[in-house]
């Protein structure tokens, strides 16, 4: 079930961190109540105030009963360790534009943009996020850090990420996740954007994978990224066109009314059974279709930051 091939080179994104810092504040102006208020600061003790220092945080209460001066001390513990893993495979490039923005993505600028929101979000949250980046090739990891330096990395790494299309190959996933979570030591939460656009016969040891990672006690949540009006509808005239597997090669010439009602049936029935095995496995699992906003992204992701607290 893979669509058009497409040869043309796509422009990727060069300032995914203000359309990032775009999304997310349009998330939060249309919560009812914002989430991002007192982060994970705790109180912890009192310490003698130090002449220069900060009046800030001076407790005046207590100055008032002692006729001394004591300022707050906090703790501001990470609650939250966060790992996103990209598929940068060839079909996560489809389909093709011409130059990534906003209103123009592919599945794979999808991908980047709502993992730079997910950053953004995670920085506002003082959580610590890290990042694996595979196609045929384990592309990159970062280890979970919580400094702007860190993100800068991240975000930059995405971006190149956009521009450059791998090799067209088939791509192994479950060898990667089983890497990753070698990695991973510390209970994380972990998004995975794929498209799961894969031979049956690797799906079973994908959820085995990712079976790995919930068994090192990490929440999993898989984004399955698609085009709903191509990859699910099918919604091509009735020319007689080429279809080519953007990863093995392989073609197939047909007129789209001739298949259309069985391919979406085909889908259906497939996006209901990821579903079943993601519920059979205790994943979260989460479709999103390239051309919506990043809102359920982003609800997702507060949902189960409250699970995992």
């Amino acid at each position: 079930m893979k669509l058009e091939k497409e040869v043309n080179r796509t422009d990727g994104f060069t300032n995914i961190e203000l359309l990032a810092r775009g999304v997310v504040e349009g998330f939060i102006s249309g919560l009812h109540k914002s989430p991002f208020h007192g982060y994970s600061a705790e109180f912890a003790e009192h310490k003698i105030y130090n002449q220069g220092e900060s009046t800030k945080h001076i407790d005046w209460k207590l100055y008032a009963k002692t006729d001394k001066l004591y300022t707050k001390r906090y703790e501001e513990e990470t609650n939250l360790r966060c790992h996103l893993i990209i598929d940068n495979s060839a079909s996560m490039h489809y389909p093709h534009v011409k130059k990534l923005n906003i209103n123009s993505l592919n599945k794979i600028g999808f991908a980047a943009l709502a993992s730079a929101s997910l950053m953004e979000i995670l920085q506002k949250q003082r959580d610590s996020v890290g990042m694996s980046i595979y196609s045929n090739d384990y592309e990159f990891y970062a280890p979970e850090k919580g400094s702007k330096r860190h993100r800068q990395m991240l975000l930059n790494e995405l971006e190149q990420m956009t521009l450059k299309k791998p090799e067209e190959s088939g791509t192994e996933t479950y060898t990667y996740l089983h890497q990753i979570a070698e990695k991973l030591k510390r209970r994380s939460l972990i998004f995975l954007f794929t498209d799961m656009w894969q031979p049956d016969v690797e799906r079973e040891k994908l959820f085995q994978a990712l079976s790995h990672l919930k068994y090192n006690k990490h929440e999993v949540v898989l984004f399955h990224v698609y085009d709903k009006s191509s990859e699910m509808d099918f919604s091509f005239d009735n020319a007689p066109r080429r279809f080519v597997d953007v990863e093995s090669g392989d073609t197939l010439n047909l007129y789209s009314d001739n298949i259309r009602n069985d391919y979406r049936e085909a889908v259906k029935n497939y996006f209901q059974e990821l579903k079943s095995t993601c519920l059979q496995y205790q994943i979260t699992y989460c479709p999103v279709d390239i051309k919506e906003n990043f809102n359920r992204i982003l609800t997702t992701y507060l949902i189960e930051r409250q699970k995992i607290g």
